[in-house]
């Protein structure tokens, strides 16, 4: 199975059983993430050199603006999506298997979890997984530590307070906060 295909299996929302041959690809890509996100996070690199390690991470030109604070984690790399003027604080853990989409201007902040997988509710097929992908805006702010669920699209300008799991979608120009998330204003 190529890469491509992966994410084209992967993007279409389909259960993924365990032990299939789509559950073994998601190792195979693991693997090279954990090989680059070692990289990045065991040694110094400046900033071109960031640029390109993440490049190879997400098989995806990295524009030059982009900004990381290491150390950065993730389970795939190749379903991540990441726009210009985009920083990531550091400790960051993101699964993109699932896709996740990040626009212009954002800012995330330290600690952050991205989690595009569920596993089954059924304990017999409990290693099945169920990708559904995140989608943040452009120019939305999230705070330090906060996790944002599977299937969350965050609307262009919202922040997001920090410590938030934000397991629904967040509408544009809005703060939310709490666990779970709820509208607190709008900005």
């Amino acid at each position: 199975m190529t890469t491509s295909e992966f994410i084209k299996i992967m993007d279409s929302g389909e259960n993924i059983p365990g032990g299939s041959h789509v559950h073994a690809k998601m190792h195979e890509l693991s693997q090279e993430a954990i090989r680059i996100t070692m990289e990045i996070n065991n040694s110094f690199h400046n900033h071109v050199e960031i640029i390109e390690l993440m490049s190879e991470l997400t098989g995806k030109k990295i524009h030059e603006s982009f900004r990381l604070f290491p150390p950065f984690y993730t389970d795939c790399g190749k379903n991540l999506h990441i726009g210009k003027r985009v920083f990531i604080n550091a400790g960051c853990k993101f699964q993109d298997q699932g896709g996740i989409t990040i626009g212009d201007d954002v800012l995330i902040g330290h600690n952050c979890v991205i989690a595009t997988l569920n596993h089954a509710m059924d304990p017999e097929h409990r290693a099945d997984m169920i990708p559904a992908p995140v989608k943040i805006g452009n120019k939305v702010w999230v705070g330090s530590n906060v996790t944002i669920l599977q299937g969350v699209t965050i609307g262009d300008g919202a922040v997001i307070a920090a410590g938030a799991v934000v397991n629904k979608d967040v509408p544009p120009r809005s703060v939310v906060g709490g666990i779970p998330a709820k509208v607190l204003k709008t900005v």
